[in-house]
């Protein structure tokens, strides 16, 4: 995997829109997700789209498209994130020039709809990020605790070669209406986080993490930026729900066609990320469907499947990065990466 160098106080970020252009909308919102990466220690500079008006964007997926290419193609840009997320960003797709963001990896984050970007660029053979985005995540970032904001700094700056992936103590649903602009850096009251739940399998496994936003996933299947069948050897596939709140049911159908491509077969396990809007009641039927479909629809009982973990559309959010491997520890119920998902160069 081509790797992105290791990020430094005072490199210089790109932001920019590849989705829905929210900034335009909700500018308070974006700005405090700016101003807080700059105290982060990073020159950040922002790119044609990331201000755009919302519905020109929708209207030019060319224009995003050319932010990305663009900020790949500038030797001045050492990180490129996302200002949020969106429902359209696979029309850019066609237009990225896959040479140019082959041959200048960097580091791109987004989640949600920018899982068009971090898993055909993954496809492409770089390391890239599911994590916050400038709107959802940095903007609320001093709402966090502590211990979260310790370990996304030390994730940036430190690049450190193996961890165990954390678990905070507490996770936050939503954020109230951007509409006020009292709100602006604020999240939902707290819940207490019980922490990841290892619903079957044992042992000890790992594979190269690969994922996202599932229903951004769908997508994508049946077009040319989906992995063909040998990518999926030896992965371990992360999955998370929207704040759309997908039905189980219709999780299901969408588990099932994992399934009938020979997903399962050949991964090496599957985590979930603490689903958005779900009652008790909902999130366990989310967890008998996982176990109904992968285990008894297709024999895979021995397949490590993990659920409720920090990642998705709650906060705050773990950074998982595309391409980096990932160890899943049933007997000790611990998730560590392996390796440093940045070069030294």
């Amino acid at each position: 995997m081509l790797k992105p160098k290791k990020l430094y106080k005072g490199d210089t970020l790109a932001v920019l829109s590849p989705s829905w252009g929210g900034p335009s909308l909700f500018p308070h919102i974006y700005q405090q997700g700016v101003s807080n990466l700059r105290a982060l220690g990073f020159n950040v500079v922002e790119f044609p789209t990331a201000t755009a008006d919302a519905t020109a964007l929708y209207h030019d997926p060319k224009l995003r498209a050319k932010d990305i290419n663009d900020a790949f193609a500038d030797a001045s840009i050492d990180g490129i994130i996302t200002t949020i997320g969106g429902e359209d960003s696979v029309r850019i797709l066609p237009y990225i020039d896959t040479e140019l963001v082959r041959n200048n990896p960097k580091f791109f984050m987004g989640y949600s709809d920018a899982t068009t970007l971090t898993t055909y660029f993954n496809q492409l053979g770089l390391v890239s990020f599911n994590g916050p985005a400038v709107m959802a995540g940095f903007s609320q970032l001093n709402a966090f605790s502590e211990s979260y904001r310790n370990y996304l700094t030390g994730f940036l700056f430190d690049a450190p070669e193996a961890y165990e992936m954390p678990v905070f103590g507490e996770y936050h649903t939503g954020y109230p209406s951007w509409s006020d602009v009292t709100n602006t850096g604020r999240v939902k009251e707290p819940e207490i986080n019980h922490g990841p739940r290892f619903i079957q399998g044992s042992g000890v496994c790992s594979g190269q993490l690969f994922g996202g936003c599932v229903e951004v996933l769908e997508m994508m299947k049946g077009t040319r930026f989906w992995p063909n069948a040998d990518f999926w050897n030896d992965k371990v596939l992360f999955l998370e729900t929207s704040e759309d709140k997908p039905a189980v049911g219709q999780v299901r159908y969408w588990l099932r066609n994992y399934g009938m491509l020979g997903v399962f077969e050949r991964i090496s396990g599957v985590l979930v990320g603490r689903p958005s809007g779900y009652s008790e009641a909902e999130k366990a039927a989310l967890e008998e469907t996982l176990t109904t479909v992968i285990s008894r629809e297709f024999g895979q009982s021995n397949l490590p499947v993990v659920s409720r973990l920090d990642f998705g559309h709650t906060d705050p959010q773990l950074v998982m990065p595309l391409g980096i491997e990932c160890q899943i520890d049933c007997n000790r119920r611990q998730l560590r990466l392996m390796e440093s998902a940045f070069s030294d160069e």
